[in-house]
Formats: structure tokens, C-alpha cells, sequence
């Protein structure tokens, strides 16, 4: 099915994958990949990817908090990991153009707390920088993960496709 990957592809942007990014949506969509090596790797390439000058998306994945520390139950892991990421913002931040958004969300809930080794939570995060952005914006809980593919997709084309089958609903307007 068409993605909002493949709809920044056909309208010309860039979509940049680092990570697990090409192996979760087999290459649709991606016009240059970079593999996974691990959050600090990914984070690297990313640093590196700022100072390229690209119009369009990139979108990595920090495997580690989910396949090493998350499903594994590894608390110590997932707070250093956590901390390691933290440290990161602050270049992240200052690398970032005034047109720029950085949305850190999970792609499921794992708690590294919880007993077993499977997903744990049916809500994920959504944390959201930018210089342009309202400050101190709630979401509340959103319906569907999909919501944030349609706000990229919307901030990147100025409207979203129009599809009467799509999942997600954008919430540009409550940010801008």
C-alpha cells in the first residue's frame, strides 16, 4: 500500500533512512539508506546527514532501546541509553535550521520494566522540537501512530494526499 514515504518520493523530496528504516517498509518509499549500527553509529550519521543540504525527510531508527535494552528487560541498559540520547540533543538542536523538525516518538511501547519479552504498552510518546513550533503543546492521546506520518506529510507537501482510505489525521495546526 502507498505510504507517506512513497508519497514524499513521488513528489521529489528526499526520504533518508538510517537504521531499520529500508527493512521496515522494504525499501518503499527511501531514496538513500544507511544501515543499522546502533544508536550511537545512527546517531553519527544523522549529525552527518545535518550538514548535507537535502529537502525532504530523514527518519532514523535507534534500534538499540528496543532489540537490546527494551525487549530484553535491561533497565540499566535503557536508562544509559536514554542518557547517551539525551547528551546527543543539545548538537541535534544546534544543528537544526529554523525550518526543521525533530519528532522523537517509539514505534510500540516496551517497557523495560515489565516481566516477559513482548510490547508492553498500547500508547508510544511524541515529543516534538522545533523554532517554529508552540511551545508546551499537548496531544493528548491520538487515535492512531498514523497521525504523525500525516503531520510530516502535510508540513513536507503543504497538504496531505488525498486519500478517502488513509489512516491518521494531522495535527499540524495544533503546533504551528
Amino acid at each position: 500500500k502507498q505510504t507517506v514515504l512513497d508519497d514524499l518520493k513521488d513528489a521529489g523530496k528526499d526520504v533518508i533512512g538510517v537504521g531499520k528504516i529500508y527493512d521496515i517498509f522494504a525499501g518503499k518509499g527511501i531514496t538513500e539508506t544507511t544501515a543499522n549500527h546502533g544508536n550511537k553509529k545512527n546517531m553519527e550519521k544523522v549529525f552527518e546527514l545535518q550538514k548535507k543540504d537535502f529537502n525532504g525527510l530523514c527518519y532514523i531508527n535507534l534500534v538499540d532501546f528496543d532489540m537490546k535494552y527494551g525487549h530484553r528487560r535491561d533497565t540499566l541498559g535503557y536508562k544509559n541509553a536514554l542518557e547517551e540520547f539525551d547528551a546527543w540533543l543539545p548538537k541535534l538542536y544546534a544543528q537544526m535550521t529554523d525550518e526543521d523538525i525533530l519528532i522523537v516518538d517509539a514505534d510500540h511501547g516496551c517497557d523495560p520494566t515489565f516481566k516477559g519479552t513482548d510490547h508492553t504498552r498500547e500508547y508510544i510518546p511524541i515529543l516534538m522540537y522545533g523554532k517554529g513550533l508552540k511551545q508546551g503543546t499537548d496531544l493528548g492521546t491520538r487515535p492512531t501512530f498514523a497521525d504523525i506520518g500525516k503531520t510530516v506529510e502535510e508540513y513536507l507537501l503543504g497538504s496531505c494526499v488525498d486519500d478517502e482510505k488513509a489512516i491518521g489525521k494531522s495535527f499540524l495546526q495544533d503546533i504551528m
